[in-house]
């Protein structure tokens, strides 16, 4: 596992119950500001990190399974309405 790696998961799973964060966020947060789109490809391929907990730039939700993103940010508090959380970071 890369530095890379190493950051970005310690940086999701620094995230809290309820606490959302965005891409460009969390891979600031590890060291790597100009790699949102690399956080993205990592959560997409690692299934034992809270993914539903970080979305896009604008609040929108990033995954390829809304619903279920939804549904996890719903059930630790976080509003979710037509696709987009509120408020980002």
């Amino acid at each position: 596992m890369g530095a890379f790696e190493v950051q970005v998961r310690s940086a999701i799973l620094a995230l809290r119950r309820g606490e959302i964060a965005t891409y460009g966020e969390i891979a600031e947060e590890a060291g790597f500001p100009r790699a949102a789109r690399a956080v993205g490809n990592l959560l997409a391929t690692s299934d034992d990190l809270p993914w539903w907990r970080v979305v896009r730039a604008n609040g929108r939700l990033g995954s390829t399974k809304p619903e279920e993103q939804a549904r996890r940010l719903r059930d630790e508090g976080v509003a979710v309405e037509r696709g987009r959380v509120r408020p980002v970071g």
